[in-house]
Parts: C-alpha cells; structure tokens; sequence
C-alpha cells in the first residue's frame, strides 16, 4: 500500500480524471452503458462524492451519500487500473466504515456487479439480492448490506 494518499472532495474540475478511471473499468467492472449515468452524477457536483489521490493524480473516486439516519449507500467507487491490487480500494471501505460509525449509521448499502461484489463481500457486505443484467447485459446486479 503506499503511503502517499490522501482523499479531498469531489470537484467539477476532477470531471475528466473520473472520466477516465471510469473507462478503464470498462466493461470490466461497469457497463459501457453507465458512462452516461456517471458523467450525469458528476455534472450534478455531487457534495459528498470524495476523490483519492495518489502522487498528486486522481486515482480513484467514491462517495458515501444519502440523508438517512441508519443507511447510506456507497456510490459509484472506482479505481484505478494502474493501482489495482495495492491495498487503495480497502483504505476506502476503511474510510467509508469509519464515516459510517461517526454518524452513528446501522449500515452501508451497496449495488455492486457480480464481478466487484467478491471485493466487497470481503470486507463483511452481504448479499440481499441479485438481479441478473441488472446493470446491462451480462453485468449482473447484486445489491449488498454492510452492517456496521
């Protein structure tokens, strides 16, 4: 894991750099089809949405967003393909648990993909439901709970 990280709110000059993660996951981890979806969060300048950085470049975005008292959900959260596996996506789950537990949450809801719900599952998230070309053809929607 490196060291040299550190996370800052969302801006709208951020705007290509996620762009551009996002492609990087594609068709990987999301469907060709939610680029619009996403590029439509972003231009709503998200307040809550967080950027990570990485030796001064955005390698990485996420957002624990909602108004409950007892739930929030985990939003668009994407990484990096150039720094996949070095432990980034972990420190964002440690983040958003401790957000979670500071304002007192039962819980984090999380729509993942069939292919990045393993990742969460392994930081405690459960399934709740599947549902099959949720997300597209072929990426299958799988709707988990992380209870804190």
């Amino acid at each position: 894991m490196t060291t040299n990280i550190s996370f800052r709110f969302y801006t709208a000059q951020d705007r290509e750099a996620c762009l551009t993660i996002f492609d990087e996951n594609c068709p990987e981890f999301f469907a060709l089809n939610e680029r619009v979806d996403y590029a439509a969060f972003l231009d709503s300048n998200p307040l809550e949405y967080e950027v990570c950085i990485v030796d001064g470049a955005i390698v990485g975005a996420y957002g624990l967003l909602g108004k409950e008292s007892e739930w929030r959900d985990l939003n668009w959260i994407l990484i990096s393909s150039k720094v996949q596996g070095v432990g980034i996506g972990s420190e964002f789950i440690n983040r958003v648990v401790s957000m979670g537990k500071t304002a007192k949450l039962t819980g984090i809801k999380i729509a993942a993909s069939h292919l990045s719900a393993p990742f969460f599952a392994k930081h405690g998230a459960l399934p709740i439901r599947e549902i099959e070309n949720g997300w597209g053809i072929d990426m299958h929607r799988i709707d988990m709970e992380l209870k804190l």
